[in-house]
């Protein structure tokens, strides 16, 4: 069979008699001014440098086929762009954006390249478009490699996002990625105004999920209630800013519970993690851990009871010039002794506590918070000394989400607790005396929980 390339009379007809595209940028208000501040914030980091970073390709999934395209969080937060194959080259006094040209309608590319050209994926704004939106200097991608030539006293570059920058430069900076994670600790106005709008859009989710019990326990079950959370998420932003975590009963301890394919019934606790991503990248992380039929029974109010508890105290160690770990060693602290009290450690709380102990962590494997902001567990590679071993500052943002997590086979435990889990998660901004609790308009007390979940049911 002749390919369609080869047709004569295909390749004139198609050429002629397009209008324009609209290749229009939408971005959220202040994304420019936010970039331009974040490129000042990192070149005084780091001068005399030149620094270059890629914003990625999407991954292949099989085939032809490829995972959704995510723009690289650095890049993202220099730039505010999430073009495809997009490349930031900074100095001192020089910010250059290279973008992908859309494919011209004189070009074969135009209905031969099926991932890129507007024919087949719409239209997409090119350099021109780009530069007027952001401010800044935007030029075509292939001007990138004359860019790079020439002497320069020091170039950093984040390697691995982009084969073409890769082969462009043939180094990487560790270095850069930590002055990156370390200044995107510190959350200016525009991107608290991003948190606060993930964690708003996410606190609709839920009340979504809620009104949908009943469904998911006649037999949709969690996989209707994650369709729920990721339909408001797509609706109110990009999409759920990391996969959600749909878990009722015996699946609730399961701490990554991501398949979502399990029963929900009515005297099941349904642990609900789940977060908005908006449309700058911004993300909310949120847990709540509720009563299906909108009554706790005697064991699960036992247990979610000591870990509110725990919560309640660990929300008062977020302050500014208070320890990082302050929040995490209050919190252990709480469930320790709670455990203990109920005959489930077989040493003393402090003994529990010590290093060389932790036996208590059998319940709670994982940590009770991290930072957050474009990406759900913000700023990874920041040393430690500023992070889990820094001190919080005014600006930071952070969940707080202690948990207790009593899998169905675990014969240390009374039946009665077996496959109960529970983990309470808000979302945090460190202010000047304390901390603004953003996810503070979803209730945690377990008598409001209960009558917030029968209100939605109904």
């Amino acid at each position: 069979m002749a390919k369609l390339v080869d047709a004569d009379g295909f390749r004139t007809y198609i050429r002629d008699g397009w209008g324009e595209w609209d290749n229009s940028v939408d971005l959220p208000d202040g994304t420019a001014e936010a970039a331009a501040a974040h490129r000042a914030r990192l070149t005084a980091a780091l001068p005399g440098k030149r620094i270059a970073l890629a914003a990625g390709r999407a991954h292949v999934r099989s085939n032809d086929t490829f995972h959704e395209f995510r723009a690289d969080s650095d890049f993202v937060w220099l730039t505010g762009c999430q073009v495809e194959g997009a490349v930031l080259v900074l100095t001192d006094d020089d910010a250059t954006l290279f973008v992908p040209v859309p494919s011209e309608t004189h070009s074969v590319d135009f209905f031969g390249d099926a991932d890129r050209s507007p024919f087949w994926i719409g239209a997409a704004a090119g350099p021109k478009e780009w530069g007027a939106a952001l401010g800044i200097t935007a030029r075509p991608i292939e001007d990138l490699a004359n860019a790079l030539r020439g002497r320069h006293p020091e170039t950093l570059v984040a390697k691995g996002l982009d084969p073409v920058l890769d082969a462009l430069t043939g180094s990487h900076s560790d270095e850069l990625r930590t002055v990156l994670s370390e200044l995107r600790r510190i959350k200016d106005d525009w991107e608290i105004d991003q948190l606060r709008q993930a964690v708003d859009a996410s606190v609709k989710g839920f009340a979504d999920v809620a009104m949908e019990l009943g469904q998911a326990v006649r037999g949709g079950g969690e996989r209707w209630l994650q369709g729920t959370f990721d339909r408001r998420a797509r609706t109110e932003g990009k999409g759920p800013g990391y996969t959600s975590i749909v878990a009722a009963g015996a699946h609730a301890p399961v701490l990554h519970w991501t398949r979502c394919d399990g029963r929900v019934n009515d005297s099941d606790l349904l642990l609900l993690d789940a977060g908005v991503e908006m449309n700058s990248l911004y993300t909310a992380d949120v847990t709540r851990t509720f009563p299906v039929s909108g009554e706790f029974s005697e064991p699960q109010r036992k247990v979610y009871d000591l870990v509110l508890k725990s919560h309640v105290a660990a929300l008062a160690e977020v302050r500014p010039g208070n320890d990082y770990s302050a929040f995490h060693h209050t919190a252990m602290r709480v469930l320790a002794e709670g455990l203990h009290d109920w005959g489930l450690l077989p040493v003393s709380v402090d003994k529990a506590l010590d290093p060389s102990g932790q036996h208590h962590r059998r319940y709670i494997v994982c940590g009770t918070g991290h930072f957050l902001g474009l990406d759900v567990h913000d700023c990874a590679d920041a040393r430690q000394e500023t992070y889990q071993q820094g001190i919080l500052e005014r600006g930071m943002a952070l969940t707080v989400e202690p948990g207790l997590y009593f899998h169905p086979n675990d014969e240390t435990l009374p039946p009665e607790l077996r496959g109960i889990g529970v983990r309470i998660e808000d979302d945090l901004v460190v202010t000047s005396t304390g901390a603004d609790v953003l996810s503070d308009s979803l209730p945690i007390d377990a008598d409001d929980v209960a009558a917030w979940v029968r209100k939605q049911r109904s």
